[in-house]
């Protein structure tokens, strides 16, 4: 009895393993990279003869979802998937704002200046942390401070 409940075991344990490499993500820390060009072309597929679905800005953060040679297949943070080329994503710290009208300090407090306001969907650099906040740089230089729910 004690043979047959450990063959179940191993085999279970084997179908996890496998479940666990096959799917994306699951069981897996999923690698998280930022546009490093000005403006990137978001791609049907994985190649230049694909179609562009959308553009995004330098610092635009995205999921790496799977790996064809040279090209990415990523998710955003509106969970939309296209094509990315790897030379135009690095290991920069960014971040991008999931609200509306999201303001912009000069110090990490609520009762600091807001320096600018930004819609959704504007991506930035992260240049440090300190508690709930978030040092934040945008491609055309503008630096401030946001609060972390404000961005994914």
């Amino acid at each position: 009895m004690k043979h047959l409940n450990i063959a179940f075991i191993n085999k279970i344990s084997i179908a996890v393993m496998a479940v666990l490499l096959v799917l994306p993500g699951v069981g897996f820390a999923q690698e998280r990279l930022s546009v490093t060009a000005g403006i990137a072309n978001m791609r049907s597929g994985p190649g230049t003869k694909y179609d562009v679905l959308w553009q995004v800005e330098q610092y635009h953060p995205v999921i790496i979802v799977e790996k064809k040679g040279n090209w990415y297949k990523i998710k955003d943070f509106e969970k939309d998937v296209a094509w990315l080329h790897k030379s135009l994503l690095g290991k920069i710290q960014g971040v991008i704002t999931i609200k509306d009208k999201c303001n912009v300090r000069s110090k990490a407090q609520t009762k600091s200046r807001v320096l600018f306001t930004v819609e959704r969907g504007v991506p930035f650099k992260v240049l440090s942390r300190k508690g709930n906040w978030i040092n934040i740089e945008h491609a055309d230089g503008d630096v401030g401070w946001i609060y972390k729910t404000l961005v994914w």
